[in-house]
């Protein structure tokens, strides 16, 4: 499925929408295309690229800080899919106080692990296991839900990912 980056008039980025849904924006004239993707749509009258990256002409105002909940993809994402007990390709998420002992299902609790690095921890705590956590969980970047929206970012969306 193809996706669309909806940017507002500031070029801030508001979301990630089906390419035939930002081209009826762009034909609807309340976006304009800032980068064309590779394929056309056509109709009986009319050929028009599907954008990769649309602008709205007039301004939306977002009152909240956009949250994003906790959530396995959104985990593994944040971790580069690196397991965060030994580096190699993590499969799976682990709370780090387990939930049994009172550990929370958040950001600052939830890291990806490896199928052996999460069988070896259980249900125990990392000073019981031997284990060391490579980097402390946090909260992910703002621009996280690009990434739980679409499993690999365009290059064409970098810029305006980064700058915000």
């Amino acid at each position: 499925m193809i996706r669309a980056l909806v940017l507002n008039v500031t070029y801030e980025p508001l979301s990630v929408v089906a390419g035939r849904r930002a081209a009826v924006l762009v034909l609807t004239e309340r976006a304009d295309i800032v980068h064309e993707g590779d394929e056309v749509l056509h109709s009986e009258r009319l050929s028009l690229p599907v954008p990769s990256v649309v602008r709205l002409r007039t301004l939306v105002k977002v009152p909240y800080q956009r949250h994003l909940s906790v959530s396995r993809r959104g985990v593994l994402a944040r971790d580069a899919h690196r397991c965060q007990y030994c580096g190699s390709r993590a499969e799976t998420v682990d709370h780090v106080v387990p939930r049994s002992r009172g550990g929370g299902h958040s950001w600052d609790n939830v890291v990806a692990a490896c199928r052996p690095c999460n069988l070896r921890k259980a249900d125990r705590s990392l000073r019981d296991c031997g284990l060391r956590l490579r980097v402390a969980p946090g909260p992910p970047r703002r621009t996280l839900w690009v990434t739980t929206a679409v499993d690999a970012v365009p290059a064409l969306w970098e810029p305006y990912l980064t700058a915000a």
